[in-house]
């Protein structure tokens, strides 16, 4: 009896963070990390809107000879040279099983707006978001790190 109850509580202890994990939500602060470069990009900050996702950037990491909040010279529409700082990029991503899928991830950049989806990593200290065209397999990934 008295192992099976030690038996018990180890696997108690180990669902425990699995459990954390699947509780976890994209909602916060969460560093861009370029996919090329595989440095800092952007501080993204997203947040729920009646159960969507949306981000906005909140800071650029830009060399310091460059304009610190740059106008979306590339982008259509309302975002054509308004200031990035400021700007939604992602935006309608709703929880679907352990992902978010269904929205629009804009890359100022070059100004294209993306479908896109993202899912929780590494406990959710991570967020892989991918931008695609058509299909998830023709697109590209980047992956987030939350900030605390």
């Amino acid at each position: 009896m008295r192992k099976l109850i030690q038996a018990g509580l180890i696997a108690a202890v180990l669902a425990v963070p699995s459990a954390w994990a699947q509780d976890a939500s994209p909602v916060g602060m969460w560093k861009s990390i370029d996919d090329e470069t595989g440095k800092p990009k952007a501080m993204i900050r997203i947040t729920d809107n009646q159960g969507q996702l949306e981000g906005r950037i909140e800071k650029l990491f830009r060399p310091a000879d460059q304009e610190q909040n740059p106008k979306c010279d590339k982008c259509d529409g309302a975002r054509k040279d308004q200031p990035m700082v400021g700007m939604m990029i992602l935006s309608g991503l709703k929880k679907d099983g352990d992902a978010y899928s269904g929205g629009e991830i804009l890359d100022p950049a070059n100004g294209k707006v993306y479908r896109s989806k993202a899912t929780l990593k590494d406990g959710g200290k991570k967020l892989e978001v991918r931008g695609y065209v058509g299909a998830p397999m023709f697109g590209r990934s980047q992956t987030w790190v939350r900030e605390p």
